[in-house]
Protein backbone atom coordinates (compact mmCIF):
# COMPACT_ATOMS: atom_id res chain seq x y z
CA UNK A 1 0.00 0.00 0.00
CA UNK A 2 2.19 2.72 -1.38
CA UNK A 3 -0.37 5.43 -0.56
CA UNK A 4 -0.35 4.47 3.13
CA UNK A 5 3.44 4.23 3.20
CA UNK A 6 3.71 7.75 1.80
CA UNK A 7 1.19 9.08 4.32
CA UNK A 8 3.07 7.48 7.22
CA UNK A 9 6.32 9.06 6.04
CA UNK A 10 4.59 12.44 5.75
CA UNK A 11 2.40 12.51 8.89
CA UNK A 12 3.34 9.54 11.08
CA UNK A 13 5.28 10.13 14.28
CA UNK A 14 7.49 7.53 15.94
CA UNK A 15 7.22 7.78 19.71
CA UNK A 16 9.56 6.31 22.33
CA UNK A 17 9.19 2.56 22.56
CA UNK A 18 8.87 2.33 18.77
CA UNK A 19 5.18 3.24 18.78
CA UNK A 20 3.90 4.69 15.51
CA UNK A 21 1.39 7.50 16.01
CA UNK A 22 -0.99 7.95 13.09
CA UNK A 23 -3.80 9.77 14.83
CA UNK A 24 -3.95 12.56 12.25
CA UNK A 25 -5.22 10.24 9.50
CA UNK A 26 -6.09 6.76 10.76
CA UNK A 27 -7.24 6.37 14.34
CA UNK A 28 -8.35 9.66 15.86
CA UNK A 29 -8.96 11.79 12.82
CA UNK A 30 -9.77 9.63 9.81
CA UNK A 31 -8.89 10.38 6.21
CA UNK A 32 -11.86 8.79 4.41
CA UNK A 33 -10.13 8.75 1.02
CA UNK A 34 -7.18 6.85 2.47
CA UNK A 35 -9.52 4.45 4.31
CA UNK A 36 -11.43 3.87 1.07
CA UNK A 37 -8.21 3.13 -0.84
CA UNK A 38 -7.08 0.67 1.88
CA UNK A 39 -10.48 -1.04 1.84
CA UNK A 40 -10.35 -1.37 -1.93
CA UNK A 41 -6.85 -2.84 -1.74
CA UNK A 42 -7.91 -5.42 0.87
CA UNK A 43 -10.94 -6.28 -1.27
CA UNK A 44 -8.62 -6.75 -4.25
CA UNK A 45 -6.25 -8.96 -2.25
CA UNK A 46 -9.00 -11.12 -0.71
CA UNK A 47 -11.71 -10.81 -3.38
CA UNK A 48 -11.26 -14.39 -4.57
CA UNK A 49 -11.26 -15.87 -1.04
CA UNK A 50 -15.07 -16.14 -0.79
CA UNK A 51 -15.30 -13.80 2.19
CA UNK A 52 -18.69 -13.86 3.96
CA UNK A 53 -18.00 -11.15 6.52
CA UNK A 54 -15.30 -8.79 7.78
CA UNK A 55 -14.33 -8.70 11.47
CA UNK A 56 -12.37 -5.98 13.27
CA UNK A 57 -11.96 -4.42 16.73
CA UNK A 58 -13.42 -1.09 17.76
CA UNK A 59 -12.59 1.67 17.20
CA UNK A 60 -9.57 2.13 14.96
CA UNK A 61 -10.27 -0.83 12.70
CA UNK A 62 -13.83 0.21 11.87
CA UNK A 63 -13.05 2.76 9.14
CA UNK A 64 -10.81 0.40 7.17
CA UNK A 65 -13.09 -2.55 7.91
CA UNK A 66 -16.23 -0.81 6.70
CA UNK A 67 -14.56 0.24 3.44
CA UNK A 68 -13.34 -3.32 2.89
CA UNK A 69 -16.77 -4.80 3.66
CA UNK A 70 -18.47 -2.23 1.42
CA UNK A 71 -16.21 -3.12 -1.50
CA UNK A 72 -16.69 -6.87 -0.89
CA UNK A 73 -20.47 -6.42 -0.40
CA UNK A 74 -20.47 -8.26 2.93
CA UNK A 75 -21.33 -7.22 6.51
CA UNK A 76 -18.79 -5.75 8.90
CA UNK A 77 -18.77 -6.90 12.51
CA UNK A 78 -16.63 -5.24 15.15
CA UNK A 79 -15.56 -6.67 18.47
CA UNK A 80 -16.41 -4.38 21.35
CA UNK A 81 -13.94 -3.56 24.10
CA UNK A 82 -16.58 -2.87 26.74
CA UNK A 83 -19.75 -4.81 27.48
CA UNK A 84 -22.84 -2.66 27.15
CA UNK A 85 -25.91 -3.06 29.36
CA UNK A 86 -27.77 -3.83 26.13
CA UNK A 87 -25.77 -7.00 25.54
CA UNK A 88 -27.74 -9.84 27.08
CA UNK A 89 -27.23 -12.50 24.43
CA UNK A 90 -24.52 -15.17 24.03
CA UNK A 91 -21.10 -13.74 23.17
CA UNK A 92 -17.62 -14.82 22.18
CA UNK A 93 -15.03 -13.13 24.34
CA UNK A 94 -11.24 -13.15 24.55
CA UNK A 95 -8.77 -11.21 26.66
CA UNK A 96 -6.17 -9.24 24.71
CA UNK A 97 -3.30 -6.97 25.67
CA UNK A 98 -3.07 -3.51 24.10
CA UNK A 99 0.52 -2.65 23.19
CA UNK A 100 -0.19 1.09 23.07
CA UNK A 101 -2.43 1.30 26.16
CA UNK A 102 -0.41 -1.24 28.17
CA UNK A 103 -3.57 -2.86 29.53
CA UNK A 104 -5.74 -5.91 29.05
CA UNK A 105 -9.30 -5.78 27.79
CA UNK A 106 -11.91 -8.34 26.87
CA UNK A 107 -13.05 -8.09 23.26
CA UNK A 108 -16.51 -9.45 22.61
CA UNK A 109 -18.76 -10.25 19.68
CA UNK A 110 -22.39 -11.34 19.83
CA UNK A 111 -22.54 -14.94 18.63
CA UNK A 112 -25.42 -14.14 16.28
CA UNK A 113 -23.10 -11.81 14.31
CA UNK A 114 -20.42 -14.46 13.88
CA UNK A 115 -22.27 -17.54 12.62
CA UNK A 116 -20.66 -20.91 12.00
CA UNK A 117 -19.48 -22.05 8.61
CA UNK A 118 -18.41 -18.69 7.24
CA UNK A 119 -15.20 -17.39 5.73
CA UNK A 120 -14.16 -14.35 7.80
CA UNK A 121 -11.64 -11.68 6.85
CA UNK A 122 -9.98 -10.09 9.88
CA UNK A 123 -8.99 -6.46 9.44
CA UNK A 124 -6.79 -4.84 12.08
CA UNK A 125 -5.46 -1.30 12.01
CA UNK A 126 -2.05 -2.17 13.49
CA UNK A 127 0.08 -5.18 14.08
CA UNK A 128 2.00 -4.17 17.20
CA UNK A 129 2.13 -7.49 18.99
CA UNK A 130 -0.71 -9.31 17.24
CA UNK A 131 -2.89 -9.70 20.33
CA UNK A 132 -6.04 -8.19 18.81
CA UNK A 133 -5.69 -10.23 15.61
CA UNK A 134 -5.13 -13.42 17.61
CA UNK A 135 -8.16 -12.68 19.80
CA UNK A 136 -10.31 -12.16 16.71
CA UNK A 137 -8.96 -15.34 15.12
CA UNK A 138 -9.84 -17.28 18.27
CA UNK A 139 -13.39 -15.91 18.12
CA UNK A 140 -13.72 -16.97 14.48
CA UNK A 141 -12.47 -20.45 15.36
CA UNK A 142 -14.76 -20.68 18.39
CA UNK A 143 -17.71 -19.73 16.18
CA UNK A 144 -16.97 -22.67 13.89
CA UNK A 145 -15.93 -20.47 10.99
CA UNK A 146 -12.60 -20.16 9.28
CA UNK A 147 -10.26 -17.28 8.66
CA UNK A 148 -10.42 -16.14 5.07
CA UNK A 149 -7.40 -13.94 5.61
CA UNK A 150 -5.93 -11.22 7.76
CA UNK A 151 -5.50 -7.72 6.46
CA UNK A 152 -3.23 -5.36 8.30
CA UNK A 153 -2.05 -2.14 6.68
CA UNK A 154 0.66 -1.32 9.22
CA UNK A 155 3.12 -3.96 10.43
Amino acid sequence: MKLLEERIKKDGIVLPGNVLKVDSFLNHQIDPELSKAMGEEFARLFGDAGIDRVLTVEASGIAIGVMTALTLHVPLVFARKKKSALINEPIYTHRVFSYTKKEYSDILVLQKFLPAGENVLIIDDFLANGEAALGLARQVQEAGSKGGGHGNPIK
